[in-house]
């Protein structure tokens, strides 16, 4: 058995100090936006919290999908660091980014800089990494989505290009053929109509043809700070679209309060079980419970033949 940990969306705080200079953008928006409504609800220990109850359940691999910052200040890029690295080291723990890591132009690359180590695929050696990227960890395939790009103001859209649905779609089919289980990481939920207008995925239609082409066991992802479960059409069926709640959400509000979710992947014959254990936080400064549970049956991918 697998054990994968999924929590999103930490937007770690407070905001530090800024400078004129680095608010005369879109910056000034969510500088507010924080100040008058996240502020409120994300403070305190509470991502700290989730991080010691994450390690209770003894993960083998834990997958981060996006928006560790607020607006993408240079003084949050390394704090966010050093939050992951509560988490676990680079190769245990597994980042994809969101909007809000990429929230001004130039802002992504200055991030995935500072948690290279978290991003790169396995064969990354130089530079940044390389979207799509793949990690292969037990028999288990993370296959992480970049959908993070700047917006415009009162915007937090994603995208995805043809040329990284394209690759997608070759890493799904080889690590389908190697029989793997394939969990598709990415911060924009790649369902049509699930988010409002302002914050959809652009091009997630081609994500959506690349897994029914060349299927997945799993699709996580963050954004909407909602605990959801979905499903989209696969190659050998449906595919589970799990959404996690934001990691630093103070319960009592009108978002679910702080959770992570926790997967359990066995293999059966001819294919896979997997258990879903939902944790939250439910009363203010109380501890993460159990919320929910549920277990489904997933047909494996056709292994590549092999010549005698």
């Amino acid at each position: 058995m697998f054990r994968l940990v999924h929590l999103s969306d930490p937007h770690l705080g407070p905001l530090p100090a800024a400078s004129v200079r680095e608010l005369a953008s879109k910056r000034v928006l969510g500088y507010i936006n924080w100040h008058r409504n996240r502020a409120v609800v994300m403070h305190g220990d509470l991502v700290l919290r989730l991080a010691e109850a994450v390690k209770e359940t003894e993960p083998d691999h834990i997958v981060v999908t996006g928006d560790l910052v607020n607006i993408a200040l240079p003084a949050e890029l390394e704090p966010a660091r050093v939050f992951l690295e509560t988490l676990g080291e680079g190769p245990d723990v597994t980042v994809v980014p969101g909007n809000h890591d990429a929230y001004v132009p130039g802002a992504l690359v200055r991030a995935t800089n500072i948690w290279r180590s978290y991003m790169i695929g396995d064969h990354d050696h130089h530079g940044a990494p390389t979207w799509p990227t793949l990690r292969q960890r037990g028999n288990v395939a993370l296959v992480g989505v970049s959908t993070a790009r700047a917006s415009a103001p009162f915007m937090a859209t994603g995208y995805v290009s043809v040329p990284q649905t394209t690759v997608l779609g070759e890493m799904l089919t080889a690590t389908g053929h190697d029989g793997l289980f394939r969990v598709v990481l990415i911060h924009h939920p790649p369902i049509r109509g699930s988010t409002d207008w302002h914050k959809r995925l652009i091009g997630g239609s081609r994500v959506r043809s690349a897994l029914k082409k060349h299927g997945a066991e799993l699709v996580l992802h963050g954004h909407t700070h909602l605990a959801t479960k979905m499903s989209l059409e696969g190659k050998q069926g449906m595919v589970p679209v799990i959404g996690v709640p934001s990691a630093s959400q103070q319960p009592g509000g009108s978002m679910p309060g702080a959770g992570f979710n926790v997967f359990d992947i066995a293999p059966r014959k001819n294919g896979w079980t997997l258990n879903l254990t939902e944790h939250r936080v439910v009363k203010p400064g109380g501890p993460f419970e159990v919320v929910g549970e549920s277990v489904y049956e997933l047909a494996a991918a056709a292994k590549a033949e092999t010549e005698s």
